[in-house]
C-alpha cells in the first residue's frame, strides 16, 4: 500500500475488495491476500478518520477557548461563569 493513498482511494479500494469477495470466485490464495489488503486499508481509514477528528476537535477547542476570552474581556472583568475575578471574595 502507497503510504501517499488518499482515504477516498482506500475506501473505494476496499470496495473493489469487497466486491470480489462476495463474488465467490477467488481462490483461498487470492482470498487471503485480499483480506490482509483489506484490513490493512481498513486500519489506514480508520487512522485518517481519528486523525480528522482529533483536528476538528482541536478547533472546537480553540473556538471554544476564544469565544470564552471574549466574552470574559467583555464582562467587566468577570469570568465566563459571571463570578468577579476574586471569586466574589473582597469586599
Amino acid at each position: 500500500m502507497s503510504a501517499e493513498r488518499t482515504y477516498e482511494a482506500s475506501a473505494a479500494r476496499v470496495e473493489e475488495i469487497i466486491r470480489r469477495l462476495d463474488a465467490g470466485e477467488a481462490s483461498l490464495s487470492e482470498t487471503l491476500q485480499l483480506v490482509k489488503e483489506g484490513k490493512d486499508l481498513i486500519e489506514h481509514c480508520a487512522r485518517e478518520l481519528e486523525a480528522v477528528g482529533d483536528a476538528l476537535e482541536e478547533l472546537r477547542l480553540e473556538d471554544l477557548v476564544a469565544r470564552l476570552e471574549r466574552e470574559g474581556a467583555g464582562a467587566g472583568g468577570r469570568d465566563a461563569a459571571g463570578a468577579p475575578p476574586d471569586g466574589g471574595r473582597a469586599r
